[in-house]
């Protein structure tokens, strides 16, 4: 049972996956990468997940693939998550604006247009 956030399997997998981005020499291994959080739940908490997934991806400059609402569906079991219905048609939105996003990547890319220059990041702790 997880209560309104991610498990702490996934918790602890994407604080080691992102902190060694972060701490890396320049590594760019997620930058602009296309990326979407998405959940499953019985009934609640979905929205809390969510945010805090989508916080690994903005730390690292990538692109959130959004969908006609949050990328979520409900249900105990498969059988259950296809009856959502409304879950399916935001998981389908997803899909198509996901896959349009990586061609114009991909179209960019062969135009030659360059990604955004990464900055070297900028560390404060708000005390002057």
């Amino acid at each position: 049972m997880h209560y309104a956030a991610a498990s702490g399997n996934m918790t602890a997998f994407m604080d080691r996956l992102f902190y060694s981005e972060l701490g890396g020499n320049g590594n760019k291994a997620f930058y602009m990468k296309p990326a979407a959080a998405v959940i499953s739940a019985r009934r609640a908490g979905t929205t809390a997940t969510f945010d805090q997934l989508n916080k690994y991806f903005t730390i690292q400059e990538m692109p959130v693939v959004s969908s006609r609402y949050w990328n979520m569906v409900h249900g105990t079991n498969a059988g259950q998550v296809r009856q959502d219905v409304e879950g399916l048609h935001t998981m389908r939105v997803l899909g198509k604006n996901m896959a349009y996003l990586l061609r114009c990547q991909e179209a960019a890319r062969k135009a030659g247009i360059a990604m955004p220059e990464r900055e070297e990041p900028v560390f404060t702790n708000f005390v002057r």
